[in-house]
């Protein structure tokens, strides 16, 4: 028996902004040789809500695959490089730490490198363990390197990320979509009709036009036009694990060279953000409106930002947590449509990217299998859980008790797989990653010792190394990454050279 096929011939996308335009480029880089169509609707009075501005290394692999030059990207969006996050007075007022991309030192004899760290710490050595990273020292040098000369040195595996606007996201990715043959239309939805069988048939704009479609990815923001307020698929709410529910936001001029590195700095009743672009510097305060009011939040960011301001303050509510069917009947929600993480790790533009490789995998025709819609909101789902865990663990972890914040952070209760993780850290120093995660263990690593965790022991295999001559190779490969890194050439320097944005005209 052959199998039948009834393909989707038209997905229509409700929403711009990073996730819309992002989902149009790669179904349109997909489709661009076939007879499918794509249409977004977006509409210029509603605008974007432009917090995801900074992002991790898999976003660049993802706009590799649509075959978009890296450099151009780079000077369209204004972006600069980010080798990782500098978290501030987390643990206790006045310390810091830093979580980067990549690896941290390389195996030993077969042994993991934080164990042999963690052998070397037992023996007397200060030696902190990001003196092993090659993006720490590269950030906390203010270097860039060049890519085509790290091959063969300590430097060669590094990964790095990008800062941008998102605003110029959306129009970069745009551009390349409708080139693809996206079609977009200006408008707003005033009404969703749905059929008998209660997928969506269409959305009404209230210029009175119709647009039908096969398919629906409801990229519309917190609002969830299509996936919530249409289909009613309902939201988790995980405001009992990430307390924050509010954000505002302010841009600023540079103060300087922009440093290679996001800024995340714990506040009395939350954290800021500095985000350092070419020509400008995003800046936020996530808080907790239970311990803070939004005035005192707008008081406490413009006094921490370096720079005059650009835009005056804008304050953003939200509910962390995620939707209960991001993919419901024919449906597939987007970005804030989807759900909601706080960015302090920037992993909202990662979600999106993500989601969209697994829908791609499993892409469905017109008839709409439950079996397969499951397995991709589960699947989903479980993205959303790791990387909620991985925010609660720079809460929990806080020996902060100087405001009431910090105190509830320190006491609140935490998800059962974070439990887990921590009770079996505590022993060895043990991590054993999931299955696709996007933390792996030298991410969990950065942030238990950042944040002053340390497990029990070491595991005892390491006593049967010399410890002499283990001591000598970690100290020669600090050394190493610190001679590669004194060679490359300053953050500012390398866009200068290779990749400078043109300044942004004044106009709106």
């Amino acid at each position: 028996m052959q199998p039948t096929q009834d393909p989707i011939k038209k997905i229509v996308i409700v929403g711009g902004g990073t996730a819309g335009w992002i989902a149009a480029a790669t179904l349109g880089n997909i489709f661009k040789n076939s007879d499918l169509k794509i249409e977004l609707v977006e509409s210029e009075e509603i605008g974007i809500i432009g917090v995801g501005e900074a992002t991790i290394p898999p976003f660049l692999a993802a706009i590799k695959s649509l075959g978009i030059d890296e450099v151009d990207f780079i000077q369209a969006t204004q972006a600069s490089f980010k080798w990782g996050i500098k978290f501030e007075d987390w643990r206790q007022k006045g310390e810091a730490f830093f979580h980067p991309f990549g690896s941290i030192g390389r195996s030993i004899d077969g042994h993991d490198f934080y164990q042999c760290w963690l052998k070397t710490q037992a023996e007397g050595d200060t030696t902190p363990l990001m003196a092993h990273s090659p993006e720490a020292m590269l950030s906390e040098n203010g270097r860039f390197f060049l890519p085509f000369n790290a091959m063969n040195t300590p430097l060669a595996n590094a990964q790095y990320a990008l800062h941008l606007d998102s605003a110029l996201v959306g129009q970069y990715l745009r551009r390349f979509a409708e080139n693809l043959g996206v079609t977009r239309i200006e408008g707003k939805v005033e009404r969703v009709e749905c059929k008998p069988c209660g997928d969506i048939n269409s959305v009404s704009l209230v210029s009175g036009h119709v647009l039908t479609g096969d398919f629906f990815i409801d990229c519309s923001g917190f609002q969830g036009l299509l996936i919530e307020q249409t289909l009613k698929s309902g939201y988790e709410n995980w405001s009992e694990y990430l307390p924050c529910n509010r954000a505002v936001t302010v841009q600023t001029e540079n103060v300087g060279p922009p440093p290679p590195y996001t800024v995340a700095t714990a506040r009395d009743a939350g954290w800021t953000w500095r985000i350092p672009l070419q020509h400008r510097t995003g800046n936020g305060y996530v808080y907790c409106d239970k311990y803070c009011t939004d005035q005192e939040a707008i008081d406490t960011l413009l006094s921490a930002v370096e720079g005059p301001t650009l835009t005056e303050p804008r304050v953003i509510p939200f509910v962390t947590g995620i939707r209960k069917k991001p993919w419901n009947r024919n449906c597939l929600a987007l970005g804030l449509a989807q759900g909601f993480l706080e960015p302090l790790e920037s992993t909202a533009i990662h979600l999106v990217s993500k989601t969209l490789a697994l829908f791609v995998r499993m892409f469905p025709d017109n008839q709409q299998d439950p079996i397969q819609i499951d397995e991709f909101n589960r699947r989903v789902l479980l993205d959303y859980q790791e990387i909620r865990d991985f925010l609660v663990l720079h809460y929990c972890t806080t020996q902060r008790s100087d405001t009431p914040f910090w105190r509830h952070c320190a006491s609140m209760p935490i998800p059962t797989n974070l439990q887990q993780k921590l009770a079996f850290f505590s022993v060895a120093g043990g991590l054993i990653p999931g299955v696709e995660e996007l933390f792996q263990p030298n991410s969990w690593y950065s942030i238990f010792t950042g944040m002053g965790v340390q497990p029990q022991r070491y595991n005892p295999t390491l006593d049967a190394l010399d410890y002499g001559k283990l001591h000598v190779s970690l100290q020669r490969g600090h050394q190493a990454i610190m001679q590669c890194v004194q060679q490359q050439p300053t953050h500012q320097a390398f866009l200068q050279q290779y990749c400078p944005a043109p300044k942004p005209s004044n106009k709106l």
